[in-house]
């Protein structure tokens, strides 16, 4: 990294490398360089692409040799760890598409005759879902046998790259044992690729046919059950990546139209999906009767579809998978050259019943947990390089939906919020020094200024489930805490105001009384920490057990150090939680905790914005149609502009909104004020101005007999002095005195 700095300020790649790349002094070394020259910019957050566009000439030929170079099989030619240098810089190449030259290359990758990758049976199924695509199609396909034949070898590799480049992969990850030594340039080229694979799905221009050939390859399901899939420590990355690729592998929206897809059109997708499944059962497959005949409802589980399809031998799957398009046929008298597993997850995962989007995101728990806290996968620390890859959602200049926009923002708003969340408890907690008693339980050797030791917990209500939801309503607890400290310290705990977001810690310390903490070794280990589960402040509660609502009255003044508090817990989390406990048996989180943490007010208003976000997701409507677009990044911005919008409002009654006459004509410079009034005793507000129409593309919009507006009529403002708004009774309605 100090190599790549040193050589980024020297400007090697603008002074020397590419001033000086011809076809001619091409070679591995050189395009390595370029390559790695390229991704340190990214990395480091500086612009890239201007020593290209100043020099475009040789610009084609170098990315047609890292094309070359990502299929190389050979390790000897191209190591793993150099052909994942490459996959990033193909990364950062479909991720800027605004770029006129990268947009130029890119483009041949992923336009409609990458479809020439897919099975011919899957090619007639997709061209019969979209008739108008056949003509292009027809026509693609005469402009091919138009073309001579280096130009014709050229267009086949380009269209069959990203076909090619995924089963080059599912290659390697193959190769990757179930346990054992593994090398790691192997696990950092699949989180590369997976990586790639997710930002193509995540964009529009290149999602729009890519997506076929993904799903064609069924990459989705090779992984899942890849060796890499099943090792806990290595694979943890790549599995979180993975499911971020499957997310918006079946993401909500029409690939051609790039609509968005209502819950209804979702749901008649998937009974189409499962009916054609029945019908080829029902035709060819006497043995999936029972299957045949059920209602949608009865079969469409996971666990329904593995019972059915279970028992049903390799050569049998590989067939019913080759009527639904999805393998090729099995020549009679052969056996299927795939694994059973394989075969029955593929027909599964594509036919199982799908939690909506909606429904998976009002399901999340809006507090951070241990899980998501300490994992640097998600929330790096701030020693993160920015080397390897993030299971984290990027904010590109388009997206596919307002809704995944918002999802974006909205995860990355939780990991933000959930990054400061972990640097207090770390501070906090530490402060306290949790250490192992000699009867085994925990003793605080020190104290925090924002967090305290629990003397009890206990879930006092779960409220019934509204109707539809599978989650409590509402989880409410009492934590009684000692305030045993400063006055001022204690007035700072008994402030906590409803609404106040706290975090409930179980803390487990195996380190004997007196042990110093190293602060860079890992927190989790040292400290003992187990759980933690966030809360919202409801009140303290007084001598009868009622909550102290908070009001224009002071507060009663309490005795004793003890003060017990009422606090919302989440009901998504509690209700994982629990399902956890009777469902697998594990421990119950809620008679576990010790620490209550509460943070600085202005610092904690995270669980607020997670809210509104995620009840804009649930409004049908958020944003007018004309700013859409515009927010997804796409179309022209200047078409939000007012002069461009078909229903203008000519005429606004501006009320007290201008002081006088002489303060109007100064508010709009370059305009002619003509007033309706020629008294000016009478040129008095309110005003009602009415303003020229804007028409066309900037043009003035033509009058009702055919004439254009003259440019002076285009800069008059019609002023109607001294009207009075009807605001209703009087004294509203009566003119000022």
């Amino acid at each position: 990294l100090m190599k790549y700095s040193l050589s980024l300020h020297s400007q090697y790649l603008e002074n020397y490398l590419w001033i000086n790349y011809s076809p001619e002094v091409s070679s591995k070394a050189y395009l390595m360089s370029i390559c790695c020259m390229v991704n340190e910019k990214f990395r480091e957050n500086v612009p890239a692409w201007e020593i290209f566009q100043k020099k475009p000439e040789h610009f084609p030929f170098f990315f047609k040799c890292i094309l070359e170079a990502s299929l190389v099989e050979n390790d000897s030619e191209y190591s793993l760890h150099e052909q994942t240098v490459l996959l990033l810089l193909l990364d950062h190449c479909f991720n800027s598409l605004e770029v006129d030259l990268i947009r130029a290359q890119v483009q041949q990758l992923i336009s409609l005759p990458m479809w020439m990758a897919l099975q011919p049976k899957r090619l007639e199924q997709e061209l019969k879902k979209t008739p108008k695509l056949r003509k292009f199609w027809n026509l693609i396909k005469k402009n091919d046998e138009k073309m001579d034949e280096e130009a014709r070898m050229r267009a086949y590799q380009e269209r069959r790259f990203l076909s090619q480049l995924i089963q080059k992969f599912i290659s390697v990850l193959k190769s990757i044992p179930v346990s054992g030594p593994i090398s790691m340039d192997k696990v950092h080229y699949c989180e590369r690729f997976i990586e790639l694979m997710l930002d193509l799905e995540a964009l529009l221009p290149t999602r729009r046919w890519f997506n076929t050939v993904l799903d064609d390859s069924h990459l989705v399901v090779h992984c899942y059950l890849s060796s890499l899939a099943k090792r806990e420590k290595e694979g943890h990355l790549f599995c979180q990546l993975l499911d971020m690729l499957k997310f918006y592998t079946g993401f909500e929206i029409n690939d051609q139209t790039g609509n968005a897809l209502t819950e209804n059109e979702m749901t008649t997708i998937h009974y189409d999906r499962i009916t054609s499944l029945q019908r080829a059962a029902f035709a060819h497959f006497p043995e999936l009767y029972d299957f045949a005949l059920s209602n949608v409802a009865a079969v469409d589980t996971r666990d329904s579809l593995v019972k059915l399809f279970g028992p049903l031998s390799s050569n049998v799957l590989h067939q019913v998978a080759s009527y639904l398009c999805l393998l090729p046929s099995l020549p009679e008298g052969e056996d299927s050259s795939y694994e059973k597993e394989f075969l029955l997850e593929l027909l599964v995962s594509r036919h199982e019943r799908r939690i909506s989007q909606i429904q998976q995101l009002n399901q999340m728990p809006l507090y951070p947990t241990e899980k998501i806290i300490w994992d640097e996968n998600i929330v790096p620390t701030e020693y993160y390089s920015g080397e390897g890859c993030l299971a984290l959602p990027k904010l590109n200049l388009q997206f596919l939906t307002l809704h995944d926009y918002l999802l974006r923002n909205f995860n990355l708003f939780r990991l933000e919020s959930t990054y400061e969340i972990r640097q207090d408890i770390e501070d906090s907690v530490s402060r306290m020094k949790p250490w192992l008693s000699e009867y085994g339980g925990v003793v605080f050797g020190g104290w925090a200024r924002m967090a305290q030791p629990i003397v009890s917990f206990t879930v006092v209500e779960v409220a019934k489930p509204n109707i539809g939801e599978n989650w409590p309503m509402r989880v409410r607890a009492d934590v009684t805490i000692n305030l045993n400290v400063r006055d001022n310290i204690k007035d700072e705990w008994e402030g906590l105001r409803k609404h106040d977001v706290c975090f409930l810690i179980t803390v487990r310390p195996t380190q004997p009384y007196g042990t110093k903490f190293d602060r860079r070794q890992p927190f989790v280990e040292q400290i003992g920490l187990v759980y933690v589960r966030g809360c919202e402040i409801q009140g303290m509660l007084d001598e009868k057990g009622r909550v102290i609502e908070e009001g224009p009255d002071p507060k009663p003044r309490l005795k004793g150090d003890c003060r017990t508090y009422r606090v919302f817990l989440d009901p998504n989390q509690y209700q994982q939680d629990m399902t956890n406990t009777i469902q697998n048996g594990a421990e119950d989180v809620y008679e576990t905790f010790n620490i209550i943490m509460r943070r600085k007010p202005k610092e904690n208003n995270f669980k607020a914005v997670l809210e509104t976000i995620r009840n804009l997701m649930n409004t049908d409507c958020v944003v007018p149609d004309w700013l859409h677009d515009i927010i997804l990044g796409y179309g022209d911005p200047s078409s939000a502009h007012y002069s461009k919008m078909p229903n203008q409002i000519a005429t606004l009654d501006f009320n007290d909104t201008f002081l006088s006459i002489d303060h109007l004509k100064a508010s709009f410079p370059g305009y002619n004020i003509k007033v309706t009034v020629d008294n000016p005793v009478l040129q008095i507000p309110p005003f009602r101005i009415t303003f020229p129409i804007m028409g066309g593309k900037g043009k003035k919009r033509k009058e009702e007999d055919g004439n254009e507006e003259k440019p002076e009529e285009a800069k008059t403002l019609i002023v109607e002095p001294h009207v009075i708004p009807n605001r209703g009774p009087y004294p509203y309605n009566q003119p000022k005195r």
